[in-house]
């Protein structure tokens, strides 16, 4: 190796070790920059006011998503009609009382609706679409929609908790019925129905037992089920278990007649629902089976038609 292929060797190591020599100084000091910036910060978390420091300390939601919840609630209760309260609640009761639900949280999901409805309406109206009555009429949709889901959410909810009252209760009486029979008292029987049944039927029962325990009246609680539940065929058994219990009828005589209404009841709703199936099917069939049928079945003959025609016409 020649004197200048060395030398330019010694340079490129000299250059190399200066370079990492730099780099190595810049990391240093770069993390010494942050650990003061990041010793910086706590002191200045440390000297924060204890009232700003309890504040942090709160999790987000309740510094912020509660305060804007209770705003869109208090905005909800200025504006809503009267009686718009009473009825949110009797539809919460009919759907159950759903966990984390209430007349406050509803009334804010309406204003939040509301509000995010009317600016997807701006948006609609000054961007995306110049014509006039076409987008108010999107914009009053969306306003009306989001202004009225959560009532059709709860609507649907207690429609679904109404059907499987109505399913369970021909059930509930027949084993009501044997445990009455068996020598329990009412009060007994129903807490076994309760305790051997799952669904909104056996929270409905066990919320009578506890109204019960705490001072109300059998009969009033009674009352409150076929109020809140607003089921015509459990309104028609609390209806015969309170005559029964004004005019001394036993009561197994009552849940016995009783148990074999429902069953009659039940197997009419199932006769009626199976008499609607055509009804139901018939839209479909028109225009969806059927031409699809006459595609299938008529097509390739009318194509041999045409092509024969074809034919002959030549």
């Amino acid at each position: 190796m020649t004197g200048d292929g060395v030398l330019v060797i010694g340079l490129a190591a000299v250059f190399v070790a200066f370079v990492l020599l730099l780099s190595t100084v810049g990391a240093i000091s770069a993390e010494r920059a942050q650990v003061n910036r990041s010793m910086a910060a706590l002191r200045a978390i440390d000297n924060v006011p204890d009232s700003m420091r309890k504040e942090l300390d709160r999790p987000f939601d309740e510094r912020v998503i509660v305060p804007v919840r209770d705003a869109f609630s208090r905005l909800g209760r200025r504006f809503s009609p009267k009686g718009q309260v009473e009825r949110i609640q009797h539809s919460l009761d009919v759907a159950g009382s759903p966990e984390n639900w209430d007349v406050d949280r509803v009334l804010a999901l309406k204003m939040l609706g509301l509000f995010v409805g009317v600016m997807l309406s701006a948006v609609l109206i000054f961007v995306i679409s110049p014509a006039v009555l076409p987008s108010v009429g999107a914009a009053a949709l969306l306003c009306a929609g989001g202004y009225f889901l959560p009532n059709l959410v709860l609507y649907q909810i207690g429609h679904g908790r109404m059907e499987r009252i109505r399913k369970d209760l021909p059930d509930a009486l027949d084993m009501l019925t044997i445990t009455v029979e068996a020598g329990l008292a009412f009060d007994a029987a129903l807490s076994q129905v309760a305790r051997n049944t799952e669904g909104p039927l056996a929270s409905e029962f066990f919320r009578v037992l506890q109204e019960m325990q705490i001072g109300m009246g059998r009969m009033d609680a009674l009352r409150a089920l076929g109020d809140r539940v607003n089921l015509p065929e459990l309104r028609g058994f609390v209806t015969a278990m309170v005559q029964a219990d004004a005019f001394g009828i036993p009561i197994a005589n009552v849940l016995r007649v009783q148990s074999r209404e429902m069953r009659i009841k039940r197997s009419q709703r199932a006769e009626e629902q199976a008499m609607k199936v055509p009804v139901k099917i018939l839209f479909p069939l028109i225009f969806c089976i059927l031409p699809t049928l006459f595609v299938v079945v008529i097509g390739p003959g009318a194509v041999n038609i045409f092509h024969a025609l074809i034919q002959g016409g030549k």
